[in-house]
């Protein structure tokens, strides 16, 4: 309640919810009052079979009595707890406050656990089975919705399996990109180039790199303009880790390797962002999930193993 913009949202919630408490406290006291002694009970106006009509008693007390302690109840919790408008409540709760607390009890649990961790060389967490477990555990939970669960990635998000980084390999480089992210743009550079026809030959030039089909004649011609790609691809097409230019030279597609796919990425860019994982995990966890992925594409390193 405390995210309204406007008071105005917040009186409207008050009034909305008062009304709808009398509302029930008034239903409740006309349903609940007895007739005179004596006095014929009428009917709620329903027929059935022709005969068959319903009577409109009162409500049994021990019916009424729960609406009522229902009602009491409403403005007991309306008054504890945030609900009434912009209220926040006599205990003050908040479900960030519940969630900090949370999470700060369940550090004061686990967080010898990890600090142990963060003595270690990532090389050596990976060789670690509890340590791998963990990680294994950690890349389900949080990394695999857009890796793929075994770690191998789909269009658009980098395979882990392998040795083929954007940002570089090294257990460092790799708790680097958990723990504060990465974002990779891609600048459009049709217009750099010139016409289509120049983006569709530095296309098959790029192609020609990867030993990818196409065509030598349109791909000598994209030499020249490729000079443009160079700077951040490298002249061979090797790639810049520091900057998070893929490498060209290799059949490894992030985007898709078809004629089409590379025209389209050469011609209008590609942006992909790989989410800090810091403020939510914290550098104990960081560490075990990265050393968990460096141990994915480096199975045979220090005794750890592909799970």
């Amino acid at each position: 309640m405390a995210d309204f913009t406007s008071s105005g949202w917040s009186i409207y919630i008050m009034l909305v919810t008062a009304v709808s408490l009398a509302a029930c406290l008034w239903l409740t006291l006309s349903l609940s009052k007895k007739g005179k002694s004596g006095e014929e009970v009428g009917t709620t106006g329903h027929t059935w079979d022709e005969t068959l009509e319903e009577y409109n008693h009162p409500l049994p007390r021990w019916w009424v009595y729960l609406f009522y302690i229902t009602i009491a109840f409403a403005v007991l919790y309306l008054a504890l707890y945030p609900g009434f408008g912009a209220m926040k409540g006599v205990f003050g709760w908040t479900q960030v406050g519940q969630y900090e607390r949370e999470v700060a009890r369940m550090n004061e649990q686990v967080g010898p656990l990890f600090d142990k961790y963060m003595k270690q060389d990532i090389e050596a967490v990976a060789a670690d089975p509890a340590a791998r477990a963990m990680g294994e555990r950690l890349f389900l939970t949080y990394c695999a919705q857009c890796h793929g669960s075994d770690a191998r990635g789909s269009r658009g998000f980098p395979n882990l399996a392998d040795r083929d980084w954007l940002w570089g390999g090294e257990p460092q480089r790799i708790e680097e990109t958990i723990l504060d992210g990465r974002t990779g743009t891609m600048p459009p550079m049709g217009a750099a180039l010139g016409s289509a026809a120049d983006v569709e030959n530095v296309a098959h030039y790029v192609m020609s790199l990867s030993k990818s089909a196409h065509d030598a004649v349109k791909a000598e011609l994209g030499r020249t303009k490729f000079a443009v790609c160079a700077a951040c691809h490298g002249a061979d097409g090797s790639g810049n880790p520091a900057l998070g230019a893929p490498k060209l030279s290799d059949s490894i597609w992030l985007h898709g390797g078809s004629r089409a796919a590379v025209i389209e990425t050469i011609d209008k860019g590609r942006s992909n962002q790989m989410p800090a994982f810091r403020a939510f995990l914290g550098e104990g966890k960081s560490r075990v999930l990265a050393a968990y992925v460096w141990g994915l594409s480096n199975s045979d390193a220090k005794g750890a193993k592909r799970q």
